[in-house]
C-alpha cells in the first residue's frame, strides 16, 4: 500500500529535480534569516530582563 502524497508535494519534488540550483538558493535564504550565531550572554540578559505578564491583561485594577 502506497502512502498518500499530495499534488503539491509531487509538484515540488518534480520541480526541485528540474531546478537543482534552487537548493543552494534555499540554503542561502535560510542562512540569511534563520541560521544566526547564538550569543549565550545576550540570551541570558534577555531572559533576566523579561517582565512577568499579568494572567489576564485586560483586567481592570478597580
Amino acid at each position: 500500500m502506497a502512502m498518500y502524497e499530495s499534488e503539491h508535494t509531487k509538484f515540488m519534488r518534480e520541480w526541485m529535480e528540474k531546478h537543482p540550483a534552487e537548493r543552494e538558493e534555499q540554503r542561502a535564504g535560510r542562512a540569511l534569516w534563520w541560521d544566526k550565531p547564538q550569543d549565550l550572554q545576550t540570551q541570558k540578559n534577555y531572559a533576566e530582563s523579561r517582565v512577568a505578564q499579568k494572567p489576564y491583561p485586560y483586567q481592570s485594577e478597580a
